[in-house]
């Protein structure tokens, strides 16, 4: 058996580098771990950590397709962020002109969760811890 130690890092290619970087750096606070331009492949790439753990590395490619992601596409479903305050998360977002989704309740953990999307409409979770 593969002895799996944890999640290494998630990849997302965005349509608009600036604006996802802002999105995963201004409102989330992702930390830059490193950012570089591949000149061969005309992409950035820019590595972000959270509380000091690698977790995504975020693309651009010049004109990358459109992937749909509703309604349940197949492939990733979203990309999920624990959090200590829902209400406190959704007031945040709305204050940065993100709308959140209404707030569900997990049927199985009784936690409270919402929906938002990055700039390409990527669903993102905040779960309440």
């Amino acid at each position: 058996m593969i002895q799996l130690k944890h999640i290494h890092h998630i990849a997302i290619i965005c349509s608009d580098y600036e604006k996802s970087k802002r999105f995963y750096t201004e409102i989330l606070g992702l930390e830059i771990v490193r950012e570089v331009y591949r000149k061969e492949r005309k992409s950035y790439k820019l590595d972000l950590a959270l509380s000091g753990n690698y977790c995504i590395e975020l693309f651009s490619f010049p004109n990358p397709p459109e992937r749909p992601s509703r309604p349940e596409a197949q492939g990733l479903r979203h990309l999920a962020f624990a959090v200590e305050n829902l209400d406190q998360t959704v007031s945040f977002l709305n204050s940065k002109n993100i709308d959140a989704e209404p707030i569900r309740v997990d049927e199985f953990t009784g936690k409270r969760f919402t929906f938002i999307a990055d700039p390409d409409n990527l669903p993102i979770e905040f779960y309440e811890l």
